[in-house]
C-alpha cells in the first residue's frame, strides 16, 4: 500500500494538514470559537469558487478569504473573540457568495464543471500532486511554528483573559491573529477533506482530547495526535475500500474518537463517584 505514489502523497500532506488541525482545534475548542471554525469552512468554500470564477489558482481563493475574514471577525468580536452574532451573519452572506461564485465559474468559464464545486466541498486527497503535497506541508509547519509561538499566551488569554490582561498579555492583539491562523487551517485542510467537512477535524480530535485530560498541553499534543491517527487510518480504510471516499472514511474516524472518549469520560465520572460513595460509607475510628 504504501508503494503507491497517490497515497505518499496523500500521507504527506494529510498527516501535516491533521496535526495542524488538531492542535489549532484544541484552541478553537478550549475558546468556545467553535462555531467560528465552522463560518470559516465556509469561507473556503467561497473563496475557492472566486479564484476559479476569476480564473486564478484555488488555493489563492482559499487562503486570501479565510485569513482575512478570520482576522475580521476577531476584530469586529471585540476583547480578542468573535461574536456569536457577527460570525452568524458572516455565515449567512458568505453562503450566497458561494452560490454566486458557482453560478459564474459554471456559467462563463468554458472549463467549469461541476467536478470542480465536488472537489471544493469534499476534498480530492488521492488526487494530490507530489509538488501540492509538499507545499501543504511546508505551509502547515509554518502555521504550526506560529500556533506555538502564541501558545502560552493564548492559553493563558483564553482561560482568563480578565487576568491575562492585567499581567500585559495583548488579548486584543492575540483573538484575530488566533481566527487568521484558524483561517489559514481551514484552507489547508479543505485541500484534504473539503471545506464541507474540515469543521471536524478542527473539532472532533481536540473535544475528544478535552474529554481524556484536563491538563492543557498534555490534551493540546493529545488532539495533534488523534487528528493525525485520523488521517492514518481514515487514509487506509478508503485505501481498502475503494468505494469509501477519503473524506469519508478520516471523518468517521475522528468521530469515532470522540464518541470513544465521551465513554471513557463517563466510565471515569461513573467510578469517582461509585469510590466516593465507598470511602463515604467506611466507619469512621473514634
Amino acid at each position: 500500500m504504501l508503494s503507491q505514489p497517490f497515497l505518499q502523497h496523500a500521507l504527506l500532506a494529510g498527516t501535516a494538514i491533521a496535526l495542524l488541525s488538531g492542535l489549532v482545534g484544541y484552541f478553537v475548542v478550549l475558546r468556545g470559537q467553535v462555531f467560528a471554525g465552522d463560518a470559516l469552512s465556509h469561507v473556503a468554500y467561497a473563496g475557492a469558487l472566486a479564484a476559479l470564477a476569476a480564473g486564478v489558482d484555488l488555493r489563492f481563493g482559499l487562503f486570501a478569504s479565510t485569513i482575512a475574514v478570520g482576522v475580521v471577525l476577531g476584530l469586529l468580536g471585540g476583547r480578542g473573540a468573535a461574536d456569536d452574532v457577527v460570525i452568524g451573519t458572516t455565515f449567512a452572506w458568505v453562503l450566497g457568495l458561494g452560490v454566486f461564485f458557482l453560478a459564474l465559474y459554471t456559467t462563463h468559464s468554458s472549463t467549469g464543471n461541476g467536478t470542480a464545486n465536488v472537489n471544493v466541498l469534499f476534498g480530492s486527497i488521492f488526487g494530490i500532486s507530489s509538488g501540492s503535497a509538499v507545499v501543504a506541508a511546508v505551509v502547515a509547519g509554518v502555521l504550526i511554528a506560529a500556533l506555538l509561538v502564541i501558545a502560552r499566551p493564548l492559553l493563558f488569554a483564553s482561560l482568563d483573559p480578565a487576568v491575562a490582561a492585567a499581567a500585559g498579555v495583548p488579548v486584543r492583539l492575540l483573538g484575530p491573529l488566533f481566527l487568521g491562523i484558524v483561517g489559514a487551517t481551514a484552507a489547508e485542510a479543505s485541500q484534504a477533506v473539503g471545506a464541507l467537512l474540515l469543521f471536524g477535524l478542527l473539532a472532533a480530535p481536540a473535544a475528544a482530547a478535552q474529554r481524556l485530560t484536563d491538563r492543557p498541553w498534555r490534551a493540546l499534543v493529545l488532539a495533534g495526535a488523534l487528528a493525525v491517527l485520523a488521517m492514518w487510518v481514515g487514509l487506509g480504510l478508503a485505501y481498502a475500500a475503494p468505494r469509501l471516499p477519503p473524506s469519508f472514511t478520516i471523518m468517521a474516524c475522528a468521530t469515532a474518537e470522540y464518541a470513544l472518549a465521551a465513554l471513557v469520560a463517563v466510565g471515569r465520572r461513573r467510578r469517582e463517584r461509585f469510590r466516593s460513595r465507598f470511602v463515604a460509607a467506611l466507619p469512621v475510628e473514634g
